[in-house]
């Protein structure tokens, strides 16, 4: 069973946007909370944005103000919409569930690339 597939990435424009989504399997996202995270090139993974189970978000510095995070239950989907777009936001980005991002060796999907051109 595919547990995360990510889509929505694609080359733009500094200043430009981007909508992500991510289909999660419903024992992946049900309950949990969902995180994005991106990785440039040369760099470690980091978390971007978190929604819980209930709603409330919360984001990195060098992206507030400028992404929202949401999600749909009724589709076990979680989505980012990215404004505001800079050069350094150019990395393939991923979704997961908080807790199973945690583990060592955790399964991820295969991401989608943001690529922004200034």
């Amino acid at each position: 069973q595919v547990q995360l597939v990510e889509s929505g990435g694609g080359l733009v424009q500094a200043g430009g946007s981007l909508r992500l989504s991510c289909a999660a399997s419903r024992s992946r996202f049900s309950g949990n909370a969902m995180g994005w995270y991106r990785q440039a090139p040369g760099k470690q993974r980091e978390l971007v944005a978190v929604i819980t189970s209930v709603g409330t978000t919360n984001y990195a510095d060098p992206v507030k103000g400028r992404f929202a995070i949401s999600r749909d239950d009724a589709k076990n989907t979680v989505y980012l919409q990215m404004n505001s777009l800079k050069p350094e936001d150019t990395a393939v980005y991923y979704c997961n569930s908080v807790t199973a991002a945690m583990i060592a060796n955790a399964y991820w999907g295969q991401g989608t690339q943001v690529t922004v051109s200034s």
